[in-house]
């Protein structure tokens, strides 16, 4: 299934619609103002986007899809016949944007608000009354992005009903009466009137906005006003809430990334593509069902003040839309800087009657007191100098070898991803920075100090984005240290933010802002970052599918391409050979090691749940798929080693519950190996 990224639509819209049984046929005025904005977004994506592509045409027909997604992409409320009645505007909308018109956005959702009614009706006045049969051998499908849009009523009834039977077995099993079943889903649905009355003008030209700025590729965005002051927030990190960026995927809220420093991540409870359910505020609060919800509803649950407890409930992504739900609390804080910092480590380890030091830096982001360094502060905080005081320590402890870890590190600063790629060696150039007019800088480390020369291992996963993939890629190029872990997510480019009210000058009329890619990254051999990330030296196994997570995941993802290298001296520290060698251990304990061959199992499983979207609809089968998820979730529970007939636990002389982190150690201690020999 793929996961469909749409921005700041996620913020205003919804995955699975929200809903009404009584709501008034609003026709929403469009505001003056909007046309020249409409006009001044297209104008800038076509001149300073990266890309200098024109809103011809074909990108019309591309926008005009993606907004009848971003409205229903579910494809539970549209019929066909609407959809035919949308292609007057498939090859138009650029011409009608430079006639500063933004008239079909409202059409379209117009025909929108009327279909939702309708569903609603329905749901509310029959579907939630129904005795469903749960004997039947019948399934619904979760996914349908490859489904074709309904040909009449009776279909979308259809659907709607495996909607609501699937929602009601779902109750059914976590012990709820008939009687708690149907007041359950009233409540929840008219919650969605509510959210859905509350839809503004505003929301409406933002989305339509945003669908064409993502047009151009997926970090370029438009920001309404009162998404732009969300959107400044989040980046001064003066939110309060659980730490976790969420996605509207479908019927469900789908957390896609874990902010470091933040409750999420110190819980460890919660992991990418988990699924939520349900809300709960305090320790006895109502669990509120969030099931279809809007997702800007599904945050202002979840967001609160610091020290306030907010309960999850939770579909893990280990076991999939078939798995039991779990109930999970967290304590709501701010993000602090400090938790965004490097943290240090070290892991000793037996090797063939050897004990062996190992360090680790585990880095969150690439970040720089920005002000104090422009002020010219010599001791400004960021990430080169805290990473060089770890590693002075980690030296005065006698370590034999050294793990960063860049896991989930979405990136920041990228004079942090030079100056940090200096530590390691003595000078030279470290990316590439191609501009939208096509000039080409090469960024350097001039400083010829280096800090470690010892043997290293980088350590990423799919997540690892931007500057990450920055250092990782450079490391990796001067042969200084071997990659181990996913291919990285693949964005190499450079935004900025565009005040429109700059050039619109008309304070009664506020207009939002713009952000505008304009940079791509290239590696110092010329191979860019962009789409492909970076490959690791030693692949782990993983459970992502790069259709599904990361920039490749996006049609609208600007391309990997290549241009010339630049000159640069590799370090003699590794070569094709080590690396050979390194892999060859790696195999051997695919085959041998009983912690890998487990987690190599439980990739797979978690692999397999990711892929299986469709949801039996009959009670003992989804009973029965319950039981096995739960079992095989207890097994897989940390702490579970396998034992030998001594009864001593198997972990090839390292028992660590991150088996990540523990075959980066390996590796390293296998490098350690082949240094010496």
């Amino acid at each position: 299934m793929k996961i469909r990224f749409t921005g700041i639509v996620l913020l205003i819209f919804w995955a699975f619609g929200s809903f009404a049984s009584v709501m008034p046929d609003t026709v929403f005025q469009i505001k003056p103002g909007y046309g020249k904005q409409a006009k001044l977004v297209v104008s800038l994506l076509e001149t300073s986007h990266y890309r200098k592509l024109q809103f011809s045409d074909s990108l019309s027909s591309v926008v005009l899809d993606s907004y009848l997604l971003s409205l229903d992409n579910s494809k539970s409320y549209f019929l066909k016949s609407d959809i035919a009645s949308f292609e007057k505007y498939r090859k138009t909308l650029d011409d009608l944007i430079k006639q500063e018109k933004v008239d079909p956005a409202f059409e379209i959702y117009q025909v929108f608000r009327k279909r939702f009614n309708q569903r609603m009706n329905y749901v509310l006045k029959t579907l939630i009354y129904k005795d469903f049969d749960f004997s039947t051998d019948e399934y619904y499908e979760t996914n349908r992005d490859k489904e074709p849009w309904a040909a009449s009523e009776a279909e979308l009834n259809k659907l709607w009903e495996q909607i609501i039977k699937s929602q009601a077995l779902s109750l059914k099993l976590a012990g709820k009466s008939q009687q708690e079943i149907t007041e359950t889903l009233k409540t929840r649905y008219e919650r969605f009137v509510k959210s859905m009355t509350q839809t503004t003008a505003e929301d409406i030209f933002g989305t339509y906005m945003n669908t064409i700025a993502e047009a151009y590729d997926p970090h370029t965005n438009y920001f309404s006003p009162r998404t732009a002051d969300v959107f400044k927030q989040n980046m001064a990190q003066s939110f309060e809430g659980i730490g976790a960026r969420l996605q509207a995927d479908n019927d469900y809220t789908k957390i896609v990334e874990i902010i470091p420093g933040g409750p999420a991540e110190k819980s460890k409870k919660l992991n990418p593509n988990d699924r939520i359910i349900g809300v709960a505020q305090g320790l006895d609060g109502e669990m509120i069902d969030v099931i279809g919800w809007r997702l800007d509803e599904v945050v202002k649950l979840i967001k609160g003040p610091k020290g306030t407890q907010v309960r999850l409930n939770v579909l893990p992504a280990e076991t999939g839309v078939n798995g039991p739900p779990v109930i999970i609390t967290l304590v709501r804080d701010k993000i602090k800087l400090e938790d965004l910092t490097a943290k240090k480590k070290i892991v000793e380890y037996n090797r063939d009657g050897k004990n062996v030091k190992l360090g680790v830096i585990t880095l969150p982001s690439f970040y720089m007191d920005w002000e104090a360094y422009q002020k010219g502060d010599p001791n400004y905080n960021s990430t080169s100098s805290d990473v060089k005081k770890h590693i002075k320590d980690l030296q005065a402890q006698g370590i034999d070898g050294l793990v960063i870890d860049l896991r989930n590190n979405g990136g920041g600063s990228l004079k942090e991803a030079i100056d940090l790629t200096g530590l390691f060696i003595h000078t030279g150039p470290v990316v590439q920075v191609k501009s939208s007019f096509r000039k080409t800088e090469v960024l350097n480390d001039d400083d010829p100090t280096i800090v470690y020369t010892g043997p290293m291992v980088v350590l990423i996963n799919r997540f690892s984005a931007s500057a990450s993939e920055i250092f990782a890629g450079a490391i990796q190029d001067y042969n200084r240290g071997v990659v181990v872990g996913e291919s990285t997510y693949g964005k190499g480019t450079v935004q900025t933010m565009v005040e429109l009210d700059r050039y619109m000058n008309d304070p009664a009329n506020p207009a939002g802002s713009l952000k505008l890619t304009i940079q791509k990254f290239y590696r110092v051999t010329g191979s860019s970052t962009q789409n492909k990330g970076i490959t690791p030296d030693i692949k782990l196994p993983t459970a992502l599918d790069p259709e599904q997570f990361g920039e490749s995941s996006n049609p609208g993802a600007l391309p990997w391409d290549e241009i010339r290298s630049t000159l640069y001296q590799k370090t003699p520290l590794l070569n094709p050979g080590v690396i050979q060698s390194l892999n060859k251990s790696y195999q051997e304990r695919l085959r041998t090691d009983p912690v890998l061959t487990n987690f190599v199992q439980q990739t797979e499983e978690a692999r397999r749940n990711y892929n299986e979207t469709r949801i039996s609809l009959n009670e003992t089968v989804r009973k029965r798929e319950l039981e096995e998820a739960e079992k095989k979730r207890e097994a897989n529970a940390p702490g579970n080693t396998k034992l030998d007939k001594e009864g001593k636990p198997i972990t090839n002389g390292l028992n660590l519950d991150d088996e990540y982190l523990r075959e980066g150690l390996l590796v390293l201690a296998d490098l350690l190996t082949s240094k010496i020999g």
